[in-house]
């Protein structure tokens, strides 16, 4: 290979690939890591082990890797090979194949030794794309084949390094050393911090969930957001790559970062939501509150046909009793509509033409069954109308009273203990302690669409169960008020 200018030839490339117990890495361990130093076109050194992940290895991922329980039983624990890692990666640019998946895993093994690991990162899917934008697909398996690449021990850790180190040096003599080095030095590029703050702004951030400020002149409060790992989120904002007027203009604007940790996803989500309908900043759009949210009620009229209401108001005890929440009333006229169309429905009993003696438009198209002239039978349209709705139904609340759902952040030492009570969150304490001197008298709490759907679907969805959950005691009437409004 030629030799190389600018910073690949004077750079140390560590091209790295680890193999894991699987794909979290909150959760899973590394069992083997792989190196291949690279520098001015041509391999200066490797470096290789096993690791005892501490936890047992599926036989799932060890069909895939190869790497099983015995292999691993007298490996070193990756707490032995930490400094010795260090002092092989020290001064490198880390390169990897999906850099977030290996540096992530990298970053939270040194933290739970209560170390910090940083390093440039280069990521060779990002390379791909980016050289290669005509491809779809850039795992390392299509790479191999497209680039007709030597065949190696997939999903082994030198294996998987010897076909990323075969891709780059492909490139390389593909497109030019020049291209790969300008390709390579936009996606190296460190994030810039906007002129009115701190230069050491981004190293008092945490790599922690969370929900971040940003307030601008006069301290305005110009944007909330929320991320699993807050310093990552804010780095973004600061890449230089502004994809809208807007993100300009909050970087031009930017005068001083706040945050907030929280122990894990779902509470930096209810924060960011709250903290957006409650402070109302300048640039965010999304999840501000609706100010006349409507749903659906079926009520029976006089002839006993259920009809169709739409409904400001609602008690939180018996949710299951409405259909849909929508943000205005023609949203929910449109949600009506569709379902008349569907399946047959007459206009009148769906609220979507006045009551009057006769046909309803619908039926003098042949789309309706004929309730509006009292023609259907009652007990059919009305079973017609139920399955019609089922969709839309809220769900009602399953618990007597409200719960306390508890995240915890093993690393961090902290613990979040949402109270939920009919889908709406009522408040967060950090001590279970404190749950014995909960009062929910005189909680003023509204009922919010977007708090509702992330509680259902903590609560309801497959991942229920990543909750421990504690039932509280029912409150009496006067111990919480829950307003029958929606906002």
């Amino acid at each position: 290979m030629a030799e190389m200018t600018g910073f690949l030839g004077s750079e140390t490339l560590a091209f790295i690939d680890l193999e894991t117990t699987g794909g979290n890495a909150i959760h899973d361990r590394i069992t083997e890591i792989g190196i291949r130093f690279w520098r001015d076109g041509e391999k200066v050194g490797e470096w290789q082990t096993l690791l005892n992940p501490e936890q047992r290895i599926s036989p799932f991922i060890e069909q895939l890797t190869g790497i099983n329980n015995a292999m691993v039983a007298d490996a070193p624990r990756f707490s032995e090979i930490a400094d010795a890692l260090l002092e092989q990666l020290d001064g490198a640019i880390f390169v990897a194949h999906n850099a977030r998946f290996d540096y992530g895993f990298i970053k939270a093994e040194f933290r739970r030794l209560g170390r910090l690991f940083t390093a440039k990162v280069l990521c060779t899917v990002k390379l791909s794309r980016r050289l290669y934008p005509e491809h779809r697909r850039h795992n390392m398996d299509a790479l191999i084949a497209r680039h007709q690449l030597p065949a190696v021990e997939r999903h082994r850790a030198m294996g998987d390094v010897s076909a990323m180190l075969a891709f780059f040096e492909h490139v390389i003599a593909e497109k030019g050393g020049s291209a790969v080095e300008e390709a390579a030095r936009k996606l190296l590029k460190h994030a810039s911090v906007p002129p009115n703050l701190s230069p050491d702004i981004l190293s008092t951030l945490p790599e922690c969930a969370g929900v971040y400020r940003f307030y601008g002149e006069n301290d305005v409060l110009l944007y909330v957001g929320k991320s699993t790992n807050i310093l990552q989120r804010v780095a973004s904002h600061f890449s230089g790559d502004h994809g809208s007027h807007k993100a300009m203009k909050i970087s031009q604007s930017l005068q001083r970062v706040e945050w907030t940790e929280t122990a894990g996803e779902l509470g930096a989500l209810l924060l960011e939501l709250k903290q957006i309908k409650t402070l109302a900043p300048l640039y965010n759009r999304r999840s501000r509150p609706a100010k006349k949210l409507v749903s659906i009620q079926l009520a029976e009229n006089a002839s006993g046909y259920l009809q169709a209401q739409l409904v400001r108001e609602l008690e939180p005890h018996r949710l299951g009793d409405y259909f849909g929440l929508f943000r205005n009333k023609s949203e929910a006229e449109r949600a009506l509509k569709g379902i008349a169309a569907k399946n047959d429905l007459c206009n009148q009993m769906l609220g979507l033409e006045p009551v009057r003696e006769g046909p309803c438009f619908q039926r003098t198209l042949g789309r309706c069954k004929g309730a509006c002239e009292g023609r259907e039978d009652v007990v059919r349209y009305n079973l017609r109308m139920q399955i019609a709705f089922h969709n839309l139904r809220l769900k009602t609340w399953p618990w007597a009273g409200p719960v306390a759902l508890i995240e915890h952040n093993s690393v961090r030492q902290k613990t979040d203990i949402l109270v939920i009570y009919n889908w709406v969150h009522v408040a967060t304490l950090h001590d279970e302690s404190e749950l014995a001197e909960l009062s929910l008298r005189g909680q003023s709490v509204a009922f919010d669409l977007d708090s509702y759907k992330l509680v259902v679907k903590a609560l309801t969805g497959p991942e229920k169960h990543r909750w421990r959950v504690i039932e509280l005691p029912a409150p009496s009437a006067p111990d919480i008020l829950m307003p029958h409004s929606f906002t």
